[in-house]
């Protein structure tokens, strides 16, 4: 995997059950929370255990990355809590665990994601092929967008063999 990274889905639990699982909430906690003055817990919402969670970890287990998606409806659902660890801004961690969660939500009949995005995101989501729709609103207090992308099982398809290639 890109970087030294392993990609994996974990499975939300009381702490301990997986640390993957227990290293995604603290990064999302640290990246998304904690800077706007939230305690912690506030990194955790309400379908959760429902949720499917995927993360990039390094060698050491340590979790570098993470996206959460919510399936919907089986055909649509919410990309969301998508956190990088600082440090590795910009290096692509976030385009690759998105474009994995994408192949494996085509490979189950999902198509369309929707999202909530942070004005400072909208960039990196438009680069991946999202699109905004709707007004802006706050939400946690800062700036936010509705994006919405149509999965192509042809493209997925394609990235999905590449990934596993690597």
């Amino acid at each position: 995997m890109s970087g030294g990274l392993t990609l994996r889905f974990v499975r939300a639990g009381a702490p301990g059950d997986d640390p993957g699982y227990d290293g995604e909430r603290d990064l999302r906690y640290r990246v998304l929370r904690a800077p706007l003055g939230m305690p912690r817990g506030s990194e955790e919402n309400a379908a959760e255990a429902a949720c499917r969670h995927l993360v990039a970890e390094d060698a050491s287990g340590r979790v570098l990355g993470c996206v959460i998606f919510r399936d919907d409806d089986g055909a649509r659902g919410q990309l969301m809590q998508m956190a990088v660890a600082p440090e590795l801004h910009g290096q692509g961690v976030g385009a690759l665990l998105v474009r994995h969660l994408e192949a494996a939500l085509v490979a189950d009949g999902v198509r369309e994601v929707i999202l909530h995005a942070r004005e400072t995101a909208i960039g990196f989501y438009e680069r991946l092929g999202y699109a905004v729709f709707d007004e802006p609103y706050v939400e946690v207090g800062i700036p936010h967008r509705n994006m919405r992308k149509v999965l192509s099982a042809k493209e997925n398809f394609a990235r999905h063999a590449a990934l596993q290639q690597k």
